[in-house]
């Protein structure tokens, strides 16, 4: 069974940095794509960055030059540096996951159970 598991998130002053881990477990064959969402009370779950299994990211906008995403596929754990954060990156931030079981297999899509990321003085 397939596990991806959130850790690092807390409580943070505004301009403060705080680093994201997200550990993939289970019977995995190969991890594609890994990113994080998040989403804030009352608003649609959004991508914040995304990292292909080659190391090509993505990022949302509203993180670029404040947010780093990495990945160490020996492993399959995906991180997220935040630094210089806001109020506004307040929510809760989700790791996901397209990944094969087998050779050849189908992708799935794998979600972490999310991790509160609060950013407040």
């Amino acid at each position: 069974q397939v596990q991806l598991v959130e850790s690092g998130g807390g409580l943070v002053q505004p301009g403060g940095s705080l680093r994201l881990s997200c550990a993939a477990s289970g019977s995995i064959f190969s991890i594609n794509t890994m990113g994080w969402y998040r989403q804030a009370p009352g608003k649609q779950r959004e991508l914040v960055a995304s990292i292909t299994s080659g190391s090509s990211t993505n990022y949302a906008d509203s993180v670029k030059g404040r947010f780093t995403i990495s990945r160490d596929n020996a492993k399959n754990t995906v991180y997220l540096q935040m630094n210089s954060l806001k109020p506004e990156d307040t929510a809760v931030y989700y790791c996901k996951a397209n990944l094969r079981l087998v050779a050849g297999g189908y992708e799935y899509v794998y979600w972490g159970q999310g991790i509160q990321v609060t950013v407040s003085s």
